[in-house]
């Protein structure tokens, strides 16, 4: 923006308001226009588009034509694969080379290949430029890889899930770009879904279903996910600031960060990570508007890695003013060692025994005594390199990983079909807040579903898109919803690189709904079994019925 207006960006201080939806949208280009504009007027200017004037102007997912080959022995163990990516970037870049970046580091999805050899192509195309979108290329390159598995187990004619389940990730293999796998769940996640949902009784409730019914079938199908969380190779962006202040009038914390709330739960998270560091209620504790004034040079709120940074950056706040609080009352009690000072739940203890002195009190008097009540603190994720001419390094700070089962019901001769059922174990490490990380996997996980089943872009043979409305470009609601989500948080999984153990929840779960592809071709082949279809998503039921 301060571009745009030919001017320092220290003279365009921006409040990042709370959104209601992130997922792409928040890389609008329409950002400069608003700059622009105030910049002329002198005042305040807020845009607002009419919804078929957003749906064309605001960035869309990259499509992607691929082309692929794999070699397994003949037990299905996976010895190679070969992919190619071709990817419509649109008129101009945008942020398409990052998107292709993470495309090619997410190729082989949560398997081990010893020999990869992939290739991306930017394509430029008379059609708008396309952006950033939930995932950022990994869900494109996981559909190709699950593609040329469901291809290799049709030439075999075995299950797709023999092949999936033998080359599950483990500890100390390597990803296509140098990284050894740490801590995988890969195997951990599949082996409780087989148990927790009783993977054999489906398997056969299908068969027997399918044997009994001509013209409505069931399909069942295996996701498995392995997501990288940072922001790839970009690692510079790997960074983050918190301020914090603790004020004497009563005591409450205030918390500055350069994230934004999108409805992902960020800030309830950061206000988690300071009560718990004070120990003190959590409605004490109030997280401001994101400004640069307060925060400058802060990392894009995406990857879904905002937690992690913020929560590190804030973590480490809180600790210098801990540590501060702890010397000061060490001092005042006259004791040598400030390790024998403790703040829990609002008292303060010295060795293990109250004092009668509260946190109010402890703030008060800290202030009465010239005590810096802020701090502020940077973070930087650490041991990430990547070498961009090998494409080789630790470009993420650890991977996220689950596995989805997704049944579905086909009526064959209308093309019609119902999600019955999407039932998953993810790995959420030790999770900060089950219930907004329950709320993100369900939520994902229909989004996924959208994508590869209903949200078709079409555009007329002049790049015009003509699906831009709502009527036109169906996205899920209520009656699309699956019958049932059930969501099992893993057991026993840490995450030392995560803060407080947890783990990145934003983007993961929306590939699982990459599956429901793949269980609709299961329908598909139970009622014509040598029916061939081009892998082309999404599968909307026109296709469906064409096909069939």
């Amino acid at each position: 923006s301060s571009a745009v207006c030919d001017s320092s960006t220290a003279h365009f201080p921006r409040n990042g308001c709370p959104l209601s939806l992130g997922m792409g949208a928040h890389f609008h280009r329409n950002t400069q226009l608003v700059a622009l504009a105030a910049f002329k007027r002198k005042k305040p200017v807020k845009l607002i588009l009419r919804r078929d004037e957003d749906i064309r102007m605001t960035g869309k997912r990259h499509p992607y034509s691929s082309d692929f080959k794999m070699g397994l022995t003949q037990d299905g163990q996976i010895l190679a694969y070969e992919v190619t990516f071709y990817q419509n970037a649109g008129a101009f870049a945008d942020v398409s080379p990052a998107v292709l970046g993470r495309t090619l580091s997410h190729t082989t999805n949560s398997y081990f290949v010893p020999n990869v050899k992939a290739t991306g192509f930017c394509c430029r195309t008379n059609l708008p430029p396309n952006t950033a979108f939930r995932g950022f290329g990994a869900p494109q390159a996981m559909f190709v890889m699950e593609a040329a598995i469901f291809k290799a187990a049709e030439t075999m004619e075995i299950e797709p899930s023999v092949i999936q389940k033998k080359n599950l990730l483990q500890t100390g293999e390597q990803f296509p770009y140098g990284m050894e796998v740490e801590n995988s769940q890969a195997r951990r996640c599949w082996e409780q879904a087989e148990k927790k949902y009783q993977l054999e009784t489906i398997r056969q409730n299908v068969l027997d279903f399918n044997s009994s019914h001509s013209s409505r079938k069931k399909g069942l199908a295996l996701m498995p996910i392995c997501y990288g969380i940072s922001f790839d190779s970009a690692i510079f962006l790997c960074q983050a600031s918190a301020l914090v202040h603790i004020y004497r009038d009563d005591g409450s914390v205030s918390v500055s960060i350069g994230a934004v709330e999108m409805g992902q739960g960020l800030n309830m998270k950061i206000r988690q990570v300071a009560s718990d560091i004070f120990s003190i209620p959590i409605d004490r504790i109030k997280v401001e508007s994101t400004n640069t004034t307060r925060i400058a040079n802060a990392s894009p709120t995406s990857a879904s890695y905002s937690t992690d940074l913020h929560g590190n950056a804030t973590k480490s706040a809180c600790l210098k003013l801990l540590t501060r609080l702890e010397e000061f009352a060490a001092k005042q009690l006259d004791t040598a060692d400030a390790r024998d000072i403790e703040i829990r739940n609002e008292a303060l203890y010295l060795r293990g025994n109250p004092i009668g002195m509260t946190w109010n009190e402890l703030i008060s008097n800290a202030y009465l005594n010239r005590i810096d009540l802020s701090a502020q603190a940077h973070y930087a994720t650490p041991n990430l390199y990547f070498d961009q001419n090998r494409y080789k390094g630790r470009p993420f700070a650890y991977h996220v990983f689950g596995v989805a089962l997704i049944e579905v019901t086909l009526d064959c001769l209308r093309g019609a079909y119902r999600i019955d059922a999407v039932k998953v174990v993810h790995d959420f490490g030790k999770s900060l807040n089950p219930l907004i990380d329950r709320g993100q996997t369900e939520g994902g996980i229909v989004q996924g579903l959208g994508w590869m089943t209903q949200e078709e872009l079409r555009y007329a043979s002049n790049g015009h898109l003509i699906s831009d409305t709502l009527s036109t470009y169906k996205v899920p609601d209520i009656y699309f919803s699956p019958q049932e989500i059930q969501v099992r948080f893993l057991e026993n999984a840490g995450n030392p690189q995560g803060i407080f153990n947890s783990k990145a929840i934003g983007e993961p779960p929306f590939m699982y709904g990459i599956g429901v592809y793949f269980a609709i071709l299961q329908t598909m082949k139970s009622f014509r079994p040598r029916l061939q279809v081009p892998f082309s998503a999404p599968v909307t039921p026109e296709k469906v019925l064409l096909s069939l």
